[in-house]
């Protein structure tokens, strides 16, 4: 089962409070493991413009203000840009199944900053990761559902509502959700 390029949506029994009501989208899945980005919990009072700040990235007046997202409790010092597919940074930019690419160096910082770069971006901090096999096995025991991509659903501003937004794209209704797992 390869899943990059797919969102991952949490279960209503998600154990683990970093993830509940999570929507992921898988970059990456291998033998070796998966990582993704959460695309629906903004980072609470800290903005691009702090962020270049900190970083010392001077913008121009008509920069981009994108928001800022805890992407994953994985390197959460470290900033990811989800981007469409119209911003190449070369090799820098890896691109990520179903039109996006992900670029984790400064130059797409510089470029947004500058009110250039690609036309949608969310900047994460930290990513979620997966060893082998642990992905797999945690949507076995029905912790996550599954759904193809929809790139108006990542980028969109209401991030409070993607939750609910990605499992309507599945034709599911979030009241008909158990919280528990059950085999036939």
């Amino acid at each position: 089962m390869d899943l990059a390029g797919k969102l991952i949506v949490a279960m209503p029994a998600m154990g683990d409070p970093r993830f509940e009501r999570s929507v992921i989208l898988i970059c990456a899945h291998s033998d070796d493991g998966a990582m993704g980005l959460i695309v629906n919990k903004p980072v609470p009072d800290f903005s691009f413009a702090e962020l270049l700040g900190q970083l010392k990235i001077a913008g121009k007046g008509h920069g981009r203000d994108i928001r800022v997202h805890f992407g994953g409790p994985v390197e959460r010092g470290r900033g990811f840009v989800l981007h469409s597919a119209d911003y190449n940074g070369g090799q820098t930019t890896t691109p990520v199944r179903g039109g996006l690419g992900m670029t984790a160096t400064l130059d797409v910082l510089e470029a947004l900053a500058q009110g250039t770069g690609p036309k949608q971006a969310l900047l994460a901090l930290g990513y979620a990761g997966w060893g082998p096999g642990q992905l797999e096995g945690e949507i076995a025991r029905n912790d996550w559902l599954v759904s193809d991509l929809a790139q108006d659903l990542i980028f969109s501003a209401a991030d409070s509502g993607k939750w609910m937004g990605a499992l309507r794209l599945m034709g599911i209704d979030p009241i008909s959700l158990s919280p528990s797992a059950g085999r036939a």
